[in-house]
Parts: C-alpha cells; structure tokens; sequence
C-alpha cells in the first residue's frame, strides 16, 4: 500500500532544499572555507564536525534562512518533480524549523510550477522540537526529515517518519529511510 498524498508531509531544509550544498558554496567563495565536503558534515551541528568559527557558520546559515533565493539555494534533485505530481492530487504540507516563512515561500514562488506552488502550504515552527503538533494539526500521518532527533521524536508520537538520509544522520537512528526523491516517489500514491 503507497502513503496517500494528504497524509505525508516534509521538512524543507535537507530534504526539498540543498541546504548544505548552499553553506558549502558560500562558506568558500565569500569565506575562503574551502577544504570540507557534504561527506564531512556528519553532525547536524556543524561546529561540531567542521574547522569553521561558530559564529561563521551562524552567520552563512541566517543568510540562507533570510534570502534563500539571494544565498543561491537549489532543490534538491528530483524534489520539484515529485512534490508537482503530488500537488495534482492534494495539498502539499511542509513543516520545517526555520522561523520565518516569508522566505521560503518566495524560494518555492521560483523553483515551483504555479499549480505545484499553489499546493504547498508552509508553516514555519522556529524549532524542530515544535514540529509534532503541526503534524499532528495537519492530519498527517508520516513525515520526512533528515535530522535523525527529530524523526525519533515523532516515532514517539504516534507518528511514521522517514529519515532522509544525509551524513549527518548515518549510525544515529534504526528508523526507516529514504535516500533520494526517486525513493519517495516509489512510497507516495503519486499516480492516479
């Protein structure tokens, strides 16, 4: 049996987004931070796992969360394709920590068909702690994250998740994955 389209929703950044593949680009061609690799983020806090100033990485990381188009953030490869089939069917819920919304909704207004952006509907938390009661709010039943804390925490909740597989989650949980869009696509009623 596939996922019914209403019943899943998705975080934005690690999963719709390439977040890291953004912070990498900026932290070396304004930073001059240029000797690590997606593969060598293995620790959602990055401080924790890359030679780069905390402060460094706080600020690349809020000018990704202020101007998502102006920082150069891309989808993630087959994300908009998969989400347009979906939106065909119903409404597209993401969920993501980032406290403002306004930025996001101007990312997907680029990357999106008008009928795919239409579907999507966007709630900022401001924390990836307070994601459960939104899924909860939204009658989802499955949820796609790739912050392995988060997904464990709605496990416990009553609530199927699906890490999104990124260095920063390997060996962090036994919870079931995905590793790309093209795998969602098999797990989602996409089709009619």
């Amino acid at each position: 049996m596939k996922i019914p389209v209403d019943k899943i929703g998705f975080d934005l950044d690690g999963v719709i987004a390439d977040t890291a593949a953004t912070f990498l680009h900026i932290a070396c061609t304004k930073y001059n931070y240029c000797s690590f690799t997606h593969e060598d983020i293995t620790n959602f806090e990055l401080e924790d796992c890359i030679p780069i100033p905390q402060d460094l990485v706080d600020k690349i990381f809020t000018e990704i969360l202020v101007d998502s188009l102006g920082s150069g953030l891309k989808p993630m490869e087959g994300a908009v394709e998969t989400l347009t089939s979906m939106a065909v069917k119903s409404t597209i819920t993401v969920i993501t920590a980032r406290p403002l919304r306004r930025p996001v909704l101007d990312w997907i207004d680029v990357f999106f068909p008008a009928e795919t952006r239409d579907a999507i509907k966007v709630v900022a938390t401001g924390d990836h702690s307070d994601k459960v009661r939104y899924i909860h709010e939204h009658g989802l039943k499955y949820f796609v994250d790739d912050r392995a804390e988060t997904c464990m925490q709605l496990a416990g909740e009553d609530i199927i998740p699906f890490v999104f597989n990124q260095p920063w989650n390997r060996n962090r949980h036994n919870l079931q994955s995905v590793d790309n869009w093209d795998d969602l696509r098999q797990l989602i009623a996409t089709s009619p």
